[in-house]
C-alpha cells in the first residue's frame, strides 16, 4: 500500500463511485466498495451491515436514485490509509412510485487496506 495520503479529489471520486453504483443498482460494486462489515446510521437508526447484505440492499427494494449532487464537501485524511468525507447532498429519488427531492448531510469513513479503499461507516441525516 502506498504510504501517501489520498487527495480530496481521490476521496470525492470514491464517494461518487459509490453513489453511482447505488444509482445503477449495482450491488456487486457497492459490495466491493464496502468493508466486510459497515456501520450505517440514518432514518432507520443504526445498522451493522455485511458486504453481501449491502450489495443485496442496493439491488432490492421499490426505490430508484435518479440523480444526486454533492455540495459543501470537506475531506480529512488523518492518516495515509484513512479518509473522512462530509458533504450535503441533493437527491432526486422515487420511493414506492413517488418522486421526491431530498437534501441530507452525509459522512463516510474510508480505510485503505490490501483490498483497496473500503467504506467502513456512512451516516445520513435528512435536512429540512
Amino acid at each position: 500500500m502506498p504510504n501517501t495520503h489520498a487527495t480530496t479529489a481521490d476521496i470525492v471520486a470514491l464517494e461518487k463511485s459509490y453513489w453511482d453504483a447505488v444509482k445503477q443498482k449495482d450491488g456487486s460494486k457497492t459490495a466491493k466498495l464496502s468493508a466486510e462489515t459497515s456501520l450505517v446510521t440514518g432514518a432507520r437508526g443504526i445498522m451493522k451491515i455485511s458486504k453481501d447484505k449491502m450489495g443485496a440492499m442496493t439491488e432490492d427494494g421499490d426505490w430508484t436514485l435518479n440523480s444526486y449532487e454533492f455540495e459543501d464537501i470537506e475531506v480529512s485524511t488523518p492518516a495515509p490509509d484513512i479518509a473522512i468525507i462530509v458533504y450535503t447532498v441533493r437527491q432526486k429519488v422515487n420511493i414506492g412510485g413517488k418522486a421526491q427531492e431530498l437534501r441530507a448531510a452525509d459522512s463516510s469513513t474510508w480505510i485503505r487496506s490490501s483490498n483497496g479503499w473500503e467504506c467502513h461507516a456512512h451516516s445520513e441525516t435528512f435536512l429540512t
